[in-house]
């Protein structure tokens, strides 16, 4: 147990599926997994451990934004003996080739923040997903027949919607990562699974362009996010 997790030791599988909203990881358990049970509710983080085609998995809610990521992805792998962490959630996009609904693979998250300064005191603005677990989804994603692209990401520290002239946030990214569009909690997952020696990966769907002026309502969010959430549960039992 930690001050964020009522959950015992053996209550959290070796493979977390972590969307953001407590509410996703909800139905998510309850359309996906079987058996399942409710095993933290500390704070509303709701965590779910069941079995997904008979393999234990746990499902559990990060919040938004790198700190609340940092905390619960830091206890899962260190007072857990959590492996490995599959981001799913959805995210916005900067560029015209990339389209609503469009599943990404997130290969690297750029942050002009100071998130691994404050954990480490490295001046660190840019992590890769874990290689190995990229590899698996992809060949998950082909055997499903399901389209997924690749690319890098920002991790931003404010909704991008809401500043004042997102121009000047976009002009601070660095144009040879090729950041495609952003988020708000893969490079705190990235990078504390990098200091721990864990594994982690991250898939979004896209739910808005700036490029296109597009997004979609929140209910077509909820109910848009299943190919992404098949992918990391049939990665996930390859990993158990």
């Amino acid at each position: 147990m930690t001050a964020h997790n009522e959950a015992k030791k053996g209550d959290i599988a070796k493979v977390v599926i972590m969307p953001g909203d407590p509410l996703r990881a909800k139905y998510i358990a309850e359309n996906f997994l079987t058996d399942y049970k409710l095993v933290n509710s500390v704070r509303n983080m709701f965590a779910y451990t069941g079995f997904y085609k008979e393999k234990k998995i746990t499902v559990m809610a990060s919040g938004m934004g790198m700190p609340s990521m940092g905390i619960y992805c830091y206890e899962l792998y260190k007072f857990y003996d959590v492996e490995t962490i599959i981001r799913v959630g959805s995210c916005g996009v900067y560029v015209d080739s990339v389209n609503l609904l469009d599943t990404i693979l997130v290969k690297g998250s750029f942050t002009t923040g100071n998130f691994a300064k404050n954990l480490t005191g490295d001046d660190v603005n840019f992590v890769e997903s874990s290689a190995e677990i990229d590899e698996l989804i992809e060949k998950v994603a082909q055997e499903m027949n399901i389209s997924i692209r690749k690319g890098n990401v920002a991790c931003t520290e404010c909704f991008d919607p809401y500043l004042e002239d997102v121009s000047l946030y976009l002009e601070q990214l660095p144009e040879e990562r090729n950041l495609i569009g952003a988020e708000m909690e893969a490079f705190a997952l990235f990078y504390t699974a990098k200091v721990l020696n864990k594994k982690a990966a991250c898939l979004l769907t896209v739910v808005d362009s700036i490029k296109k002026k597009q997004s979609l309502t929140s209910e077509d969010r909820q109910n848009s996010l299943n190919e992404m959430i098949k992918i990391s549960l049939e990665t996930a039992i390859k990993l158990t």
